[in-house]
């Protein structure tokens, strides 16, 4: 993310799941924490998805790190499994992992219309697959939150085959309209978040790499349906004020990575 854009999905409704089944889904993987931005309104979490491929700098940026052509890549934390077709265009196999049930739901349907994927219950620290199996791993806002991540790099580095690659996607906190949005509603400042972030990784080995893009709608609702499930009301309301006219936002990225080779855990 220049690819080829992946032509527009209409966005999935999301299935009732029993509570128990979330609950059991809790109990199963307790690294899990329930996502309410896409796991409450897939279908706005599509359209945020939808804006990111179109501007297509993320995608390319982390195929430049690691390419996943004839190669297997993982998925984790694939939600809705929006990104399983542009993976599977080229990867030898593409698997996604995802703990919350309504949402691998909807990925198995995208899966089982596409050849060589598949979706699995799982989580960061609970990937259901074998020792030296993958040789991509992404995670897009996925788990990897530092502090307290170490047993999830450490299952990433299980499975990854040596030499094999994890790419996690995070905020820039530093650049972008985005990164405003977040400051007005952060409860610890920006700046100190994404001073510790960036040491986290450091200190295990991680290349940092920036990212400068942005989020580009078709439509001014569509902005605004994403506005409310990534920032409180009064802040998306304010901003959607101060730019009458816009259908879209800057927003900087920063991706970490590590190889299995060079990853340092402490």
């Amino acid at each position: 993310m220049p690819l080829a854009v992946l032509p527009a999905r209409s966005a999935p409704g999301s299935p009732a799941v029993p509570t128990g089944d979330r609950v059991a889904a809790r109990s199963r993987y307790p690294d899990w924490r329930f996502a309410p931005n896409i796991g409450s309104h897939p279908d706005s979490y599509e359209l945020e998805n939808q804006a990111v491929d179109r501007a297509g700098h993320v995608l390319t940026a982390m195929r430049a790190i690691a390419p996943w052509a004839a190669r297997t890549i993982v998925d984790l934390g694939c939600g809705t499994g929006y990104w399983l077709p542009g993976y599977a265009r080229d990867a030898a196999t593409v698997i996604g992992v995802e703990p919350d049930p309504s949402l691998s739901t909807i990925a198995r349907r995208t899966a089982a219309t596409l050849p060589r994927t598949q979706v699995l219950a799982g989580s960061a620290e609970r990937i259901p697959l074998p020792d030296d199996s993958v040789d991509v791993v992404h995670a897009r806002f996925a788990y990897f939150f530092p502090p307290g991540a170490d047993a999830g790099l450490a299952e990433v580095l299980r499975v990854l085959r040596p030499g094999g690659s994890l790419v996690v996607v995070d905020n820039d906190y530093r650049w972008g309209e985005f990164a405003r949005l977040l400051a007005a509603a952060a409860a610890r400042p920006p700046l100190e978040t994404a001073a510790a972030v960036d040491a986290w990784w450091r200190d295990r080995g991680a290349t940092r790499h920036e990212v400068r893009s942005e989020l580009r709608f078709t439509s001014r609702a569509d902005l605004a349906a994403v506005l409310d499930i990534e920032a409180p009301a009064h802040v998306a309301r304010a901003w959607l004020g101060q730019h009458p006219a816009a259908t879209g936002l800057s927003y900087g990225y920063v991706l970490f990575a590590v190889t299995a080779a060079g990853l340092r855990l402490s």
